[in-house]
């Protein structure tokens, strides 16, 4: 999961904060708690919904970033110090618990471990998305570097592409970056609508768009057995996004920027990251019955831990990412006039 919400102007996209809360409660739903029958398959279903949401929202915000500030050494300097170091407290646990091979150390510290031969492990599986993530950071980094903010107009070209790439081979979901990676450029593609970068039709398209509709055709698209509609899942997680930042001032709206959600929003890169670690501790064990009845305490323990992690340990490593890339970028020669 994406933690970039924090860091891209939060404060103009409150409703933002909304779905990143909301997202992240979908997917700790999907791994701690019965949603519904299991023949229902609803699990899977809020699993996907919120991976295809937060997805979403970090292209949103990682393009956001570039377009207001080309820097890509800046970009990659603070992104590393924003995702890398709990991430690597979590490996540091989890690789060692499976007696992982040494390659898959490689694999994970490096962020590769979710391509084939996939070398995650059984507690750290949840690390494929940040895998996703930074593949995903050193490529619009490259394509930044290489074509300034201009080459991000071919992110859309580039999400129409993994799409493809997606039916072709009929990929309805994976974890491998390739058949994934449209939910993070639908997001890219938002970013430039909403930025003006595309023209006016889409922001007027949004407008017009019923986000409660959209709510159930993402929630089709999630599941399972709709067959063809799993292609259309990053677009709609992207048409409601960019709906609801359109229609901020409705009661959907006003929801999405309760004081609630936006500490849920605050925390939940930790809670993503450290939550599987709890499940398979003594607190997941146990028969059904006994396994639920220590769920309380289990959240209680994963919140407490998750906003001491948030305010204590990453806040201290983006502040020093945001010095060490401010020192950087003031010692570069300014460029010489013409």
């Amino acid at each position: 999961m994406s933690p970039d919400l924090a860091d891209a102007r939060a404060d103009r996209y409150p409703v933002l904060d909304g779905w990143r809360g909301i997202s992240i409660l979908l997917v700790l739903a999907t791994h701690m708690l019965p949603v519904g029958p299991k023949v229902w398959q609803l699990n899977w279903t809020t699993g996907a919904m919120g991976m295809a949401l937060f997805f979403t929202l970090s292209g949103f915000l990682i393009t956001t970033l570039l377009l207001h500030d080309e820097n890509v050494v800046n970009f990659l300097i603070r992104r590393f110090f924003r995702i890398v170091p709990l991430a690597w407290v979590c490996m540091a646990i989890v690789l060692p618990m499976a007696d992982a091979p040494l390659r898959a150390y490689f694999a994970n510290f490096l962020f590769y471990g979710n391509l084939p031969p996939i070398l995650l492990t059984e507690v750290g599986s949840h690390l494929w998305s940040l895998c996703v993530e930074v593949q995903f950071y050193v490529g619009v980094a490259l394509l930044t570097f290489a074509l300034g903010v201009r080459g991000l107009r071919l992110l859309p070209v580039l999400c129409l592409v993994a799409t493809g790439y997606r039916i072709a081979t009929g990929t309805e979901i994976t974890v491998v970056t390739w058949g994934r990676v449209d939910e993070i450029l639908v997001g890219c593609v938002l970013a430039l609508i909403h930025a003006g970068r595309l023209g006016d039709a889409p922001v007027r398209f949004l407008r017009r768009l019923n986000p409660y509709i959209l709510m159930l055709l993402l929630a089709a698209a999630s599941r399972p057995d709709t067959g063809f509609m799993n292609y259309l899942r990053p677009y709609f997680a992207m048409m409601l996004v960019g709906a609801t930042l359109q229609q901020a001032d409705t009661p959907l709206g006003r929801l999405l920027r309760s004081r609630v959600l936006a500490y849920v929003a605050t925390i939940s890169y930790a809670l993503y990251v450290i939550h599987p670690l709890l499940v398979h501790s003594w607190l997941g064990e146990g028969d059904k019955i006994v396994k639920y009845l220590k769920r309380p305490l289990l959240f209680a323990l994963l919140f407490m831990l998750a906003h001491i992690s948030t305010f204590h340990f990453e806040k201290r490593c983006i502040g020093y990412g945001k010095w060490l890339s401010n020192k950087i970028v003031a010692k570069r020669p300014a460029p010489a006039a013409p």
